[in-house]
């Protein structure tokens, strides 16, 4: 796939180069590994895709060639078990389908979630959202409008998420106007962005984005999604440093995903490499049983049998909370160990 260049572009749109610029064919990115001959790999990738496929060429890069069981690469390439229909698994595993205008969540007392694009820069094989009506809930100004005027109606809610999708394949200039809009509603205090952008795209985080995070009258907190320690690459820590710098509180959430970080030894150093990227590790979810999805599936016996094995391999402050989200429940469920954290 050809390179997309713009003469005299700013720096500044880096990251809508590599946005336009990722594999979209499964097949391409075994080539690329140097995997197109293995058979299980072959087969999963020249199937009929029940879900788009994106992998930006930054985190392509991160893949190691060769290796069929690379924790970044069976994250997001296509597998025959994505066609199985599980039982116990769904179209809607959060019960979210509903929202109660169009884009915006309001799932928990103090606090809703506003889908601010439908689209991501990359599309994970476990996503729960993989069958969300996004037509229905399109990020666009007009659904913005409607979800502030709901959230200037609700005192209740303090703390506003930015989803999707991923809120950050918005423009700078497009979350400028949200945050705008959003900074003016009293009794909100806190900006929360769940996103995966900065570290498939790292470039992402521009300066026009730090700087207007750094004037933001709420607290922001932006919560990464990093599955595995070799995510994080010398880009990633930049651009991390750049939103320590505006003054962004960072925390991070992962998913526990067989074949990819189901053991305490590959988690403790993906806690060890979140904290040198000045990142605090927040929540491990168990799966959400997403149809499609279900071969990513640890069992809860094993989930807390790894977590203990973590206590004793790293900090307390280092340990993410063992949580499952139960659609139409008013807060994720934690996973209760039966241990005192140290």
């Amino acid at each position: 796939m050809a390179h997309i260049i713009t003469r005299n572009t700013p720096a500044r749109e880096e990251w809508l180069h590599q946005l336009a610029d990722v594999i979209t064919d499964p097949v391409q990115l075994l080539e690329h590994l140097g995997l197109e001959q293995h058979p299980d790999l072959r087969e999963g990738a020249e199937a009929r895709r029940l879900f788009p496929f994106r992998v930006p060429r930054a985190f392509a890069a991160r893949m190691l060639p060769g290796d069929p069981n690379d924790p970044l690469l069976r994250q997001v390439i296509t597998a025959r078990e994505e066609f199985d229909r599980a039982p116990g698994f769904s179209t809607d595993p959060l019960a979210e389908q509903h929202s109660v205008v169009p884009g915006l969540l309001h799932k928990y007392q103090n606090r809703a979630l506003l889908l601010v694009k439908g689209g991501c820069a990359v599309n994970c094989r476990y996503c729960f959202r993989r069958h969300f009506p996004y037509q229905e809930n399109q990020g666009n100004k007009a659904n913005w409008l409607r979800a502030v005027a709901y959230i200037r109606q609700h005192p209740e809610l303090n703390e506003i998420i930015l989803s999707g999708g991923d809120p950050l394949m918005a423009k700078d200039h497009e979350l400028d106007e949200l945050i705008c809009l959003l900074e003016e509603i009293p009794h909100l205090t806190t900006l929360r962005i769940h996103s995966r952008l900065p570290v498939v795209i790292p470039a992402r985080i521009t300066a026009r984005l730090c700087q207007r995070l750094a004037g933001c009258r709420l607290k922001v907190v932006l919560v990464t999604h990093i599955n595995h320690a070799r995510e994080i690459d010398a880009a990633v820590c930049d651009s991390m440093t750049r939103l320590r710098n505006a003054r962004v509180t960072l925390l991070n959430q992962s998913v526990l995903l067989r074949g990819v970080n189901d053991n305490a030894a590959t988690l403790a150093a993906l806690s060890e490499t979140l904290f040198a990227a000045s990142i605090l590790p927040y929540y491990l979810h168990v799966l959400d049983r997403v149809q499609g999805g279900a071969h990513f599936m640890v069992q809860d016996t094993q989930a807390r049998e790894i977590m203990r094995q973590l206590l004793e391999k790293v900090s307390g402050y280092l340990v993410p909370r063992l949580a499952r989200e139960i659609g139409g429940e008013r807060s994720k469920t934690p996973l209760d160990l039966g241990l005192r954290q140290r």
